[in-house]
């Protein structure tokens, strides 16, 4: 390849960007996904020694259930940045009512999934789905329609 053609490495960073994010977005949906269905439904090992939580317990089954409908909204990149939100939410409440009270930090009280999953599901309600979405996929086929054209008056 001629010199004058071989990217930068910035140009190589800038044209993988959107696969990274995709995939990131993808990788981090499934994984919270699996907890939700591992939680609601006892499946992947299930919860506490392979049971589920009871149906609407306060607050892990509204938490199982936050994961598996946002982790799956997330992987498919449907209504990516609300939901990643909402995921993050989770998160930090879940570090700070379950976790937080055994010791300060992540590492002492086994908050470390709770903070990674927050602050990965941050920056993808902040980066966005990317290009590669759901979101991107349906906008493109249904572009928004054209207004009409408003009549001129000329008097």
């Amino acid at each position: 390849m001629p010199a004058h053609l071989t990217p930068t490495p910035r140009q190589a960073v800038e044209a993988a960007r959107p696969l990274v994010l995709t995939a990131f977005r993808i990788v981090v949906g499934l994984l919270f996904a699996c907890h939700g269905a591992a939680a609601l439904f006892g499946v992947l090992g299930g919860t506490r020694g392979g049971g589920t939580i009871p149906l609407g317990q306060w607050p892990g089954w509204w938490a199982a259930l936050i994961q598996l409908v946002g982790g799956a909204l997330v992987l498919l990149g449907i209504g990516t940045r609300t939901a990643a939100l909402l995921c993050s939410g989770s998160m930090a409440y879940a570090y700070f009512t379950v976790h937080q009270e055994h010791a300060l930090l992540p590492l002492q009280n086994g908050g470390e999934p709770s903070v990674l999953f927050c602050w990965a599901f941050l920056a993808i309600a902040v980066l966005g789905a990317g290009p590669y979405s759901l979101d991107r996929l349906l906008a493109t086929r249904h572009p928004a329609a054209e207004p009409s054209p408003q009549p001129t008056s000329t008097g």
